[in-house]
């Protein structure tokens, strides 16, 4: 059984406008994916796919007017959507955690470092101040931090980009978790400082055997890092399997049209234009969101397309990837 099931989950923004209407915006539409322990999944698509909706929503950590509508997400055996506030507090940041893109955002300025993962860590462990001080200055260690005494005592402004993001994960991983998010963790960093973060989620990852999720821009991150890849437009997910399959043989329109674009293929003189605008989230096509933008739409896109599945575990919802793919083979045979 998979660790993290998500199944048809539907978040909408639902509020009333200027003259007083209910508008309902679908943001995530139906989206379903798994992760095992030990497993690294990543997340890709444009700004606005969801991305990030769906770690809220699997989190709990929705506000209004965004609600959950419909689905599953069973974690660990337990169905979350059904639990109370306090259940699910208890859940994240002991079981769940999550690490975001801007550091700086979630550490307290008016609290030194060592205080706020000693204040974590008691919070879901109930440990004394002495265990939780110990905890704190493992965690401090684990995640490459130098002179976790000197660290512990220090303020979030004297830390460096980098080494605020490691903190970060420390504190994400001061409860042990068995599934991390990192929701674009090296947004803001040099180059270096990135390949040190994700060389040290990798590391965190399998010597605690948990399950991560990567959500990022960037398809050389999960190139590299990810076991499994997920690809988003317009709030439902287009495209999954194993990272290498996906990559090597993208069967979706959508997803070719993004590994054309990045700047290794650009260089090699191979363009390509994500033309046209994402479909409006209140208005949706009855048919294939990205049919306006797909340069391979037929009238046979005006009917919603299935989740087909191209080989064993490389899914992708398009009414031609089947057939592409086997061209695609053929051709290279």
């Amino acid at each position: 059984m998979s660790l993290l099931s998500v199944q048809e989950l539907q978040t909408h923004f639902i509020y009333r406008d200027i003259d007083y209407q209910f508008r309902e915006a679908k943001a995530l539409n139906k989206v379903t994916l798994s992760l095992n322990a030990g497993e690294v999944l990543g997340i890709v698509g444009e700004t606005g796919a969801g991305k990030s909706l769906t770690a809220q929503s699997i989190c709990g950590l929705l506000r209004p007017p965004a609600q959950i509508v419909g689905g599953s997400v069973m974690f660990d055996g337990k169905e979350l959507l059904s639990l109370s506030e306090d259940e699910i507090n208890a859940i994240r940041g002991a079981d769940i955690a999550m690490v975001v893109q801007n550091p700086r955002s979630s550490l307290d300025p008016l609290t030194q470092i060592g205080k706020q993962l000693v204040r974590v860590h008691q919070t879901h462990s109930g440990g004394t101040i002495l265990e939780s001080r110990q905890k704190a200055l493992d965690m401090m260690r684990a995640v490459g931090i130098p002179d976790p005494l000197g660290r512990f005592n220090a303020w979030p402004h004297e830390l460096s980009g980098g080494m605020a993001q490691r903190v970060l994960i420390a504190m994400a991983l001061m409860n042990e978790p068995k599934l991390l998010i990192a929701d674009e963790p090296t947004t803001g960093l040099d180059v270096t400082v990135q390949a040190q973060i994700l060389d040290l989620l990798e590391d965190l990852v399998n010597q605690f055997d948990m399950a991560c999720m990567i959500i990022t821009h960037d398809l050389g991150i999960v190139a590299h890092y990810c076991d499994q890849v997920a690809v988003m437009f317009a709030g439902e997910i287009v495209e999954q399997g194993p990272t290498k399959r996906v990559f090597q043989t993208p069967a979706h329109p959508y997803t070719q049209q993004l590994l054309a674009a990045t700047p290794e293929r650009l260089q090699m003189g191979i363009r390509s234009q994500l033309g046209g605008q994402p479909p409006d989230l209140f208005n949706l096509p009855t048919g294939c969101l990205s049919q306006d933008r797909c340069p391979k739409s037929t009238k046979k896109c005006e009917t919603p397309p299935p989740m087909i599945d191209v080989s064993s575990g490389h899914l992708a919802r398009c009414h031609f990837a089947e057939s592409d793919n086997k061209a695609g083979s053929k051709g290279g045979d």
